[in-house]
């Protein structure tokens, strides 16, 4: 990479994320994502949204149900608050500017680049062979469901930011190798609250996913109370009472997630959440945040349920959404193409 100062982009703030339609969503994904793209629309912030449905396919899905996850994840977004008329919602699919411009970044992204990706590691494990490409350059992709929006600004959680520093080095590198300085931002993480990361129900060393075989380690958004109620009783802690102060969270990762998933539905700091309970059993703390829990995601998964038996108006939401989307992608995309040199007519 050059070591130059790289110029400044002068465009408009914009903020994006998405997620995959590869199943259903949980407490986790509401936390760490869905509530914050919330409080940033509030903000009056420009945020789009999308499904990652083309990522999604980076390992195998059942097309009969890669739609219908789709209108889930979108269901979750509206439910969460997400208004479509501010917030610009859409399929990743919809817009085929996002496969355009990820083969021109695919030829600006170096091997030893995506060698160093962690994730494709993780996921790939002892036979990365027999791995996608697609799973292999997911980061390139990801790079251009960025850039073709110019977004300045990525909700991330800790384990995306490496893909968001190879976003900034595909930016950096177009611009240089093509002298188009400032024609793509380095976009900023925003990684913020006190739940970023939220874990395993059942382990606090893992994090809440939706691929664990126990449905017992995460909260669906589609659970009823009853079984929001269980999970969380049934969670794993040990025997001591939660810590006077924050600092004796730090080898407690079952405590520590609690404590952090309480006070992210409570609106609190986590310093806040100890000074209230400290002292006390899980006894008298869980039955706390499983009420806490059914109050704030009772109405989430209602209006999920509604959504979802109605998918023609999710589809509207998704038709509309792409259609402003691709007002904004085109011209970045027919702009880059210039830039690199394809034939026009």
């Amino acid at each position: 990479m050059t070591d130059q100062t790289p110029a400044p982009y002068t465009g408009p703030r914009r903020i994006l994320s998405g997620i995959q339609a590869s199943g259903a969503l949980h407490l986790g994904n509401y936390l760490g994502a869905l509530k914050r793209f919330v409080e940033l629309q509030d903000q009056g912030a420009p945020v789009l949204v999308f499904v990652a449905d083309m990522h999604a396919i980076t390992v195998w899905q059942d097309p009969d149900k890669l739609a219908a996850q789709t209108r889930e994840i979108a269901a979750a977004y509206l439910a969460s608050g997400l208004d479509p008329k501010t917030a610009t919602i859409f399929p990743q699919s919809a817009v085929p500017a996002h496969a355009e411009l990820a083969w021109i970044f695919n030829c600006v992204a170096r091997l030893g680049w995506l060698d160093r990706m962690t994730q494709f590691k993780e996921k790939s494990g002892k036979h990365k062979e027999r791995a996608s490409v697609g799973l292999y350059t997911y980061p390139v992709l990801q790079a251009a469901d960025i850039l073709l929006y110019k977004a300045t600004e990525v909700p991330v959680g800790e384990d995306q930011k490496q893909h968001l520093e190879l976003t900034r080095d595909i930016a950096q590198k177009f611009n240089t190798d093509f002298d188009a300085p400032g024609f793509f931002p380095l976009p900023e993480p925003l990684i913020q609250g006190p739940a970023t990361r939220v874990m395993s129900l059942r382990d606090g060393a893992a994090k809440m996913s939706k691929s664990d075989p126990s449905d017992n380690s995460r909260i669906n958004l589609t659970d009823d109370a009853d079984a929001i109620a269980a999970k969380i009783r049934k969670a794993k802690t040990d025997p001591e009472p939660l810590p006077e102060t924050l600092d004796g969270l730090a080898d407690r990762p079952e405590a520590k997630n609690l404590v952090a998933i309480y006070a992210a539905l409570s609106g609190q700091t986590r310093e806040q959440v100890i000074a209230q309970f400290g002292g006390q059993g899980f006894g008298a703390f869980k039955p706390a945040l499983a009420d806490l829990a059914v109050e704030s995601l009772a109405p989430v998964t209602a209006e999920m349920r509604r959504l979802m038996d109605d998918p023609a108006e999710i589809d509207r939401v998704l038709k509309d959404g792409a259609e402003r989307a691709s007002a904004i992608a085109e011209p970045v995309v027919a702009e880059t193409k210039k830039i690199v040199g394809f034939w026009r007519a």
